[in-house]
């Protein structure tokens, strides 16, 4: 287990690697994948979880940890999600403005 999560460990960094477990912390994996990993990490989430569970994760447990940019590249092209309306407010992460 600790060998498939090695990889991630730049992207899981709030968890202990050595103690992850892939059902209890199946959200956090995911969505730390999607909104900071590479296109190579992402390839390999799918062979830890199917395609159809990835999008249910994403969808029914929104995390606000997105850049606007990552948030619709995920939902339209990693995941086809292109036609499903879903509230992006519950995914971005707020940002400081320079009110200069």
């Amino acid at each position: 287990m600790n060998k498939i999560f090695a990889k991630f460990k730049p992207i899981l960094w709030s968890k202990d690697i050595k103690k992850i477990d892939l059902k209890k912390d199946k959200v956090y994996i995911i969505h730390q994948i999607l909104s900071y990993g590479t296109l190579n990490h992402i390839r390999d989430i799918f062979e830890i979880y199917s395609k159809e569970e990835v999008k249910k994760v994403f969808e029914k447990f929104p995390k606000k940890i997105y850049e606007p940019a990552v948030f619709y590249f995920v939902k339209n092209f990693i995941l086809g999600l292109k036609n499903r309306k879903i509230n992006e407010k519950k995914y971005f992460k707020i940002s400081l403005r320079d009110i200069n």
